[in-house]
């Protein structure tokens, strides 16, 4: 049956629904179970798991049509080049869009050539993948901040300790290392800052 010459049913609705299945499936771990994890973050949350449904329909819709290599390329490069004017995206947030993007085209660009084991396999190594370098990065992973501090008398390499107690007591973190970047001597009488 057909309605202006486009039909009502076809058999590749249960495929995509199939692979659809199969792509929220890992999409999930990704979003929930790897980056919700490590960065509890929420606001990225709903932004990722929309984008990838969107870039799963649109990639598996346009692979009924005959596109040109240049046409692929530039739609992928379009959404691999999203951002927020609102907000700069982080680089880990950014990498996670990107493996997001890629893991919806790739479930839904497969073709006939290739097997339901290697679509899954694919998605289980880039898991896999993450999870590894997820855990190397809370392992080594150290938060710098910048601040000024205002008491000069404490900068001294003898007074080092002096420096990291009045530190760890104003900003309530347990500091690993301290730099110095810069010191602010003024000319005119007033507070000595430096910035750490």
């Amino acid at each position: 049956m057909e309605i202006y010459q486009i039909p009502v049913f076809d058999d590749d609705f249960y495929k995509m629904l199939f692979r659809f299945c199969i792509n929220i499936s890992f999409l999930t771990i990704i979003i929930r179970f790897l980056y919700y994890r490590g960065s509890k973050n929420k606001e990225y949350f709903f932004t990722y798991y929309m984008i990838s449904v969107i870039v799963f329909f649109l990639c598996f819709t346009l692979k009924k049509y005959e596109l040109d290599l240049g046409m692929a390329l530039g739609l992928f490069a379009i959404f691999g080049i999203i951002r927020y004017r609102t907000n700069s995206i982080q680089i880990k947030e950014m990498t996670y869009l990107f493996i997001i993007i890629g893991v919806s085209v790739i479930n839904s660009l497969a073709n006939r050539k290739m097997s339901y084991a290697e679509i899954v396999g694919a998605n289980t190594l880039i898991i896999i993948v993450l999870s590894l370098t997820e855990w190397f990065w809370t392992l080594k992973h150290q938060v710098s901040k910048e601040i000024i501090y205002d008491v000069l008398e404490n900068i001294k390499p003898s007074n080092y300790n002096l420096l990291k107690q009045d530190l760890e007591f104003k900003t309530g973190l347990t500091i690993e290392k301290i730099s110095i970047g810069e010191i602010n001597f003024p000319k005119k009488k007033g507070k000595n800052n430096s910035v750490l």
